[in-house]
């Protein structure tokens, strides 16, 4: 009956991933997964402990409500601008819940540990540690806690290596010696190797960042899961890892960059700041804007990282039921690393109530913006920027972006000139036909939405 059990765990874990595979079903995906979990816990506590242990139970059931609690609490308080800070948190815990379990086998076992088992053991401790530590870097960095552009460390890369073999090394020497203190020595150095790779890591980055630890803590647990025995632990770690794995890969696609360049590189650069925002544009005002969009047929909004910030979320979507209640067709276009993790722009809008039928990935979105009246760009930059098609030495060429320059008007709200991430200007901002609303997001666009209202 428990391998019947872990059974259905392991297929409620898979139905509820594919449901993650679309807006429409992610959240009844995530209720099964959520209701997999539960009962892999439940039969793993009934394995173990039995049905007589009444103190155990007393135990166990007492950590799942101020777990639930806990979690209870922090779904009703954290905001969807906050959401990406809250997953960072979530990889570490899991990571270092992973970490725990393999460390609890080295204690119980005084590191007298079968081979193939303490290879895993190692995996895990090491694995667990890197995303606990590295999680709460990128926390940080989201959270303004710790600085979001890069923090160059003595030695850079080279300094990363060198922790890294001493963590292996270590490893090895606990495996076969069955020496505790190497496996926490191998543990100490790999929480150090977390924060010295992400802190050199741009905030803009995040995205990419997250889902790799996210990948991380699965491999992690699925490592936990064959330390002590565990199916249900091997099968839910092992589909998070490759869920967070192919997920990284596709956005470091997005980016036109390789998982390497992100992890070890500088990114950005090209312009300085005396060249950036010096040209002349085409500043516009509400009213300027509010006649743009009202007697236009087609207009694509393209959010960003800006609209998070302002959290302009329900603006936009205010200013979007005014432009349809007047016949216009309103669509959003949403670039794969707009934001601060995956799919951020899709959670901020789906707070909103934005339909999903209206959400565009960049492949649905590109063929549309020619025919479209308005592109209408919430605090977005580098994901929109020409330079990507147009400038071989931009450090940004190559990436895939909106088009939105083929709207016959781009109307960009902005607090700046300031660049993006890639630290280089945006020849967007100087074209003929684009108007530059500056102004902070949510103000600019309740202004816009008073001043349509009176056209």
């Amino acid at each position: 009956m428990v391998e019947l059990a872990y059974l259905l765990a392991g297929v409620l874990f898979i139905v509820g991933l594919k449901g993650l595979t679309s807006p429409r079903t992610a959240r009844r995906g995530n209720r099964i997964a959520a209701l997999g979990m539960l009962v892999a816990i439940i039969v793993v506590i009934v394995d173990l402990i039995g049905l007589d242990a009444k103190l155990a139970w007393g135990i166990v059931l007492g950590g799942m409500v101020v777990g639930g609690g806990i979690g209870l609490l922090l779904a009703l308080r954290v905001q969807m601008t906050d959401m990406p800070q809250l997953v960072a948190a979530f990889n570490g815990f899991g990571g270092g819940s992973s970490a725990l379990v393999a460390a609890a086998a080295v204690v119980a076992t005084n590191a007298v540990i079968p081979t193939e088992t303490a290879v895993t053991t190692s995996l895990s401790l090491i694995i667990g540690a890197i995303t606990l530590t590295g999680s709460f870097i990128a926390f940080g960095k989201l959270q303004g806690i710790v600085p979001s552009k890069q923090v160059f460390l003595p030695g850079g890369t080279a300094t990363n290596a060198v922790i890294a073999l001493g963590a292996v090394v270590a490893a090895g020497v606990g495996i076969f010696s069955d020496s505790a203190t190497a496996y926490w020595i191998a543990t100490g150095l790999a929480a150090i190797l977390g924060v010295t790779t992400v802190l050199p890591i741009g905030g803009a980055d995040m995205p990419v960042v997250i889902s790799l630890l996210n990948s991380f803590s699965g491999i992690a647990a699925a490592m936990a899961g064959f330390v002590i025995g565990n199916q249900a632990l091997i099968v839910g770690g092992a589909l998070v890892g490759a869920a967070g794995l192919i997920l990284t890969i596709e956005m470091a696609v997005a980016m036109n960059r390789s998982i390497p360049s992100i992890l070890f590189s500088q990114f950005g650069g090209g312009a300085t700041a005396e060249d950036i925002g010096t040209k002349p544009v085409n500043r516009a005002t509400a009213d300027d804007v509010a006649i743009a969009l009202a007697y236009a047929e087609r207009v694509t909004i393209v959010p960003g990282y800006g609209l998070a910030v302002a959290q302009a979320q329900h603006a936009v979507k205010d200013l979007a039921n005014a432009l349809e209640e007047r016949g216009i067709e309103v669509t959003y276009a949403i670039h794969p690393v707009a934001g601060r993790m995956p799919g951020h722009m899709n959670v901020l809008l789906a707070e909103a109530d934005v339909s999903y039928d209206l959400l565009l990935d960049l492949e649905q979105a590109n063929p549309r913006f020619p025919q479209a009246d308005v592109a209408l760009i919430v605090g977005a930059n580098d994901v929109v920027n020409p330079s990507a098609r147009t400038d071989p030495d931009s450090p940004i060429y190559g990436m895939p972006i909106l088009n939105v320059d083929d709207a016959k008007t781009t109307i960009v709200v902005k607090r700046s000139l300031s660049p993006g991430f890639a630290g280089i200007d945006n020849p967007l901002f100087y074209e003929d036909n684009t108007l530059m609303f500056f102004g902070d997001a949510k103000q600019a666009l309740e202004e816009t939405l008073v001043a349509v209202d009176a056209l």
